[in-house]
């Protein structure tokens, strides 16, 4: 077997994580654009995220999983793939369902790559390097989350919103012409894989999520949407008994015995829920409301999207002076306190200028929360689970999106709509202090943290291991 080349491999998993990442939020500048060209509505919109987040969330562990068995470079390469060719799918949809089947397909194909880009990374890098590469890793994953809005603004205004897709075409080609040479295979524990568990979990969210969506406009107490929350909720019911009873679950339930493992993986999935679920809301009020064209909108949200990149280096020294728990519940104030901000200013005649405390107070919140959010899942996990923990972290952070999604646009469906100026302010702010009280309760939750093992607190995270997964 040939040695892997860590500058090769850089190149190769540094690109695909860009790619993917972007393709988390450079759809939400063109959402607008999509409504108005394809003829849809409030639902369509939130499936057009979602499809895609929801099969990243579900996938996310069994691929990780089939990888150690067939190989890590076949899986990736396979992923990539699928991830391309779903790109140019969704380019030439003619419709919303169109769109969305391929995004779903996209999803699928990014729940490959991405753990995989560090998975590989970190089998070509020395030991003694590998805290320089998680971090070049998390370099390019923050630049692909932060830019994700402008140049999905930038893409949209100057061609149309099909170029989103488009873009991830030539350069999905040049990765999948370098990926064989560039990597080097390798494989991990031959495990079991949880086939049963896995379409358990994913009916039962692909209940639930449906349901939550349209329930405004079919009513709550619908058979169809009434049928399908009970579906789901019972699905989920039932992976939850299978995972107890299973030999080798997708989802160790033991893992959740630590209340310090369960309080952080709640409170990732409420960020998430809050974050980005009025963020699919805020975007549209930019362009619909304040008349921000695509690219404007996506730069006048750096403040937000980029402060991560500017905070997140800033957190060692201060977990180090005041601790995991206390950074946590900091950092969800500093949000809590970003979306009341937004809450109580925006109108139909708002300005730019007072939506950007807030944005700087969100930014800063998130970047001082995906840092020590990282080192407790690790911290409570079992050394043995630490890969699989990271896995059902960053499931449970995308999961959280997705019903951020679906509650707050069902808040804003309840109050809102997209008429006039008013009508949308109407819907946008009981959704937005919706997710102001979810950040209050996880702010206060944040406290109830056990402290961490002694080792967990005062060491920094070290790069994953190969079999390991990103939180």
């Amino acid at each position: 077997m040939n040695r892997p080349h860590p500058l090769r491999t850089f190149i190769v998993t540094g690109i695909a994580l860009f790619m993917v990442a972007l393709d988390n939020l450079i759809v939400t500048n063109a959402l607008p654009d999509i409504r108005t060209d394809l003829g849809t509505g409030l639902e369509g919109l939130e499936w057009t995220v979602n499809a895609y987040t929801l099969t990243f969330a579900v996938l996310l562990l069994p691929a990780a999983a089939i990888a150690d068995r067939w190989g890590r470079r076949r899986m990736f390469i396979g992923g990539l793939a699928v991830f391309t060719g779903a790109s140019a799918a969704a380019a030439l949809a003619p419709n919303i369902g169109t769109l969305i089947a391929a995004r779903a397909v996209q999803g699928a194909g990014g729940a490959i790559v991405l753990p995989l880009t560090l998975t590989l990374l970190a089998a070509a890098v020395p030991p003694a390097r590998r805290g320089v590469a998680l971090a070049a890793w998390s370099m390019m994953s923050g630049l692909g989350v932060a830019l994700g809005p402008v140049l999905g603004g930038a893409v949209t205004q100057a061609a149309t919103w099909q170029w989103i897709f488009w873009i991830n075409v030539p350069v999905g080609a040049v990765l999948l012409a370098l990926a064989p040479g560039f990597l080097t295979e390798s494989r991990g524990a031959a495990k079991r894989l949880d086939l049963a568990g896995t379409v358990l979990i994913a009916g039962g969210v692909l209940g639930l999520v449906p349901g939550l969506v349209r329930a405004n406009e079919h009513g709550w107490t619908s058979a169809q949407v009434l049928g399908s929350l009970i579906a789901g909720g019972a699905l989920v019911a039932a992976f939850v008994v299978r995972e107890l009873r299973t030999a080798e679950p997708v989802l160790p339930m033991r893992m959740f015995r630590s209340r310090g493992f369960s309080l952080v993986n709640a409170l990732s999935l409420v960020m998430s829920f809050a974050m980005f679920g009025a963020t699919f809301l805020l975007i549209q009020f930019m362009q619909g409301v304040l008349r921000m064209s695509p690219l404007d909108a996506g730069v006048r949200s750096l403040p937000w999207t980029g402060m991560p990149l500017l905070v997140a280096p800033l957190t060692a020294p201060l977990i180090a002076r005041i601790g995991v728990r206390n950074v946590l519940a900091l950092a969800l104030a500093f949000q809590t306190a970003g979306l009341a901000w937004l809450a109580a200013v925006l109108s139909p005649t708002a300005s730019y200028g007072e939506m950007v405390p807030a944005f700087v107070l969100a930014g800063i919140g998130m970047g001082l929360f995906f840092p020590p959010i990282a080192r407790a899942v690790l911290g409570f996990a079992p050394p043995e689970l630490a890969g699989v923990a990271s896995g059902v972290s960053n499931s449970l952070r995308q999961l959280g999106t997705v019903l951020g999604i679906a509650v707050l646009g069902a808040v804003f469906a309840a109050r809102g709509d997209f008429t006039t100026p008013q009508a949308f302010v109407d819907g946008l702010q009981p959704a937005l202090w919706l997710a102001v009280a979810a950040l209050a309760a996880g702010a206060a939750a944040a406290l109830l943290i056990p402290a961490l093992p002694a080792h967990a607190e005062q060491v920094p995270v070290k790069a994953p291991e190969p079999a390991e997964t990103p939180a």
